[in-house]
């Protein structure tokens, strides 16, 4: 079969997106923190963009307001002239460029007057810890190598993830040589860190605190997953023991740190910054969207009026600059907007909640905010993406306030988040020596509020709430 080439004319439709709709709809979907970025970076890149300051909205508003010159403009400028030539050496102390005075150093240095990064201090990691207290004990060149090595394969628990051979084969060494610098290892601070399982991360601390009672050793040694699972009854048949000696024992091993690298951590609390706040005013709610540190934006009036193009080039960038920055404040506006209609069918959807609470969260889905707002699904679930908003019960994410509904015998519907909620307080209201089971608490919630639903279900909710178990839950003593 011969191959030839063929024009063809076809017509058809397509959505194409432009570079400013992508953006649009990108913004949309940016946290707090990542709008502030990304208006930062076109502040950078764009310049006919420019930031309204403070001072220069206040400095405009009184031109505005009195264009005569005002009394006492002698006394400013002198002021101003005072202000200048004020002792910056007093205030910057030792980092002056100039000498300062004997008696100036012979006071302290006031707090507001140190550099910022002087008051701060950097978290020590768990790695630079281990290698500080290397160098400063009997480690041979090789044992430190090594120990660099252990260092560096250690999980955020501080437990070992390489094997002595993995480890050897990177240092150059034997796996004996890796063990014994290992032993060192385990008894720096914090102890039994490079442990490569809870149970001898526990035997380490034991030996270095001197623990050898015969029977803890061989619990910790043998009986680990029996005390994880509270069978506690077989361990005093063996040992010939009674459950008060038992629970001594448990207290000594509860005393201990099964994860030893965990404080070294390098990660920070992340804190939230709400993209809105939600007040309630007497019998109605106020919602106010949260500006603050949000820079404000304007054309740059320089780029505008001042500078001439000298050519078709410059006159295109300006023009495309001048469409990009427009685009850019319209978006936002936009995405403000947005937020503001979405927050406000929230509010009226689940009233309830902001009335009473959690166990008053009714069920919601996209669609009915939707339709409520006249926009398209995509554009609430996008806007609702990575939002904080503070309520008169806390901080909550958008996403919170929708979720699927439950059936009640009467033929109502209830929120999954309500019945959650309920399953959390059930439990902690419960007896710790005689815990609530998931089938107990279905009939609860089937007795007392008609929410029909299986063990099962029930199961599910507390395992995605992170509860353990009834039998995990029970305490023996």
């Amino acid at each position: 079969m011969a191959l030839e080439l063929r024009q063809q004319l076809k017509l058809s439709q397509q959505l194409v997106m432009t570079p400013q709709l992508q953006q649009a709809i990108k913004l949309l979907q940016l946290s707090r923190l990542e709008l502030m970025e990304s208006i930062q970076q076109e502040l950078m890149e764009n310049p006919l963009l420019e930031e309204v300051l403070e001072e220069e909205k206040g400095d405009r508003q009184m031109a505005e307001d009195d264009h005569a010159p005002k009394p006492g403009g002698e006394d400013t400028a002198i002021e101003k002239e005072l202000i200048k030539n004020a002792e910056w050496d007093d205030y910057l102390g030792d980092f002056a460029s100039t000498p300062v005075q004997s008696h100036l150093r012979e006071t302290e240095i006031p707090e507001d007057g140190m550099a910022f990064d002087a008051r701060l201090s950097s978290k020590p990691s768990l790695e630079g810890h281990l290698d500080w207290q290397m160098r400063l004990s009997h480690f041979t060149q090789k044992e430190l190598a090594i120990g660099e090595a252990i260092c560096g394969s250690l999980d955020s628990s501080g437990y070992l993830s390489a094997t002595a051979e993995e480890l050897a084969h990177m240092t150059g060494t034997t796996p004996e040589e890796v063990e014994a610098a290992l032993y060192k290892v385990q008894r720096l601070d914090p102890v039994g860190v490079a442990a490569r399982s809870p149970r001898e991360c526990l035997l380490v601390q034991m030996e270095v605190l001197g623990l050898t009672d015969p029977i803890l050793v061989e619990i910790v040694s043998e009986h680990l997953e029996d005390l994880e699972a509270r069978r506690y009854k077989p361990l005093v048949k063996k040992f010939k023991i009674t459950m008060e000696q038992l629970k001594v024992y448990l207290d000594t091993i509860q005393s201990l740190d099964p994860l030893p690298g965990a404080s070294f951590g390098s990660s920070e609390p992340i804190f939230v910054s709400p993209d809105a706040y939600i007040y309630k005013y007497g019998d109605d709610f106020i919602i106010l969207l949260n500006e603050d540190g949000m820079p404000r934006l304007q054309l740059n009036s320089m780029y505008l009026e001042d500078v001439i193009p000298k050519g078709d080039k410059d006159r295109d960038y300006i023009q495309d600059k001048k469409r990009s920055a427009e685009w850019l404040m319209k978006s936002l506006y936009q995405r403000q907007r947005t937020l503001y209609k979405v927050l406000e069918s929230i509010v009226k959807f689940q009233r309830g909640f902001f009335e009473d609470g959690v166990n008053k969260l009714r069920p919601l889905i996209l669609k009915d905010v939707a339709e409520d707002i006249s926009m398209h699904e995509s554009t609430v679930s996008r806007i609702t993406s990575n939002k904080y908003t503070a309520t008169p019960h806390g901080i909550f994410e958008l996403k919170f306030f929708f979720n699927s509904s439950l059936e009640l015998d009467d033929g109502s519907t209830v929120g999954s988040e309500s019945v959650k909620a309920t399953i959390r307080q059930l439990i902690a209201a419960e007896d710790p020596k005689k815990p609530i089971s998931d089938e107990a608490i279905a009939d609860i919630l089937k007795e007392r509020l008609q929410i029909n639903i299986a063990r099962r279900t029930v199961a599910k909710y507390r395992t995605a709430m992170d509860i353990a178990s009834s039998s995990k839950r029970k305490e023996m003593f």
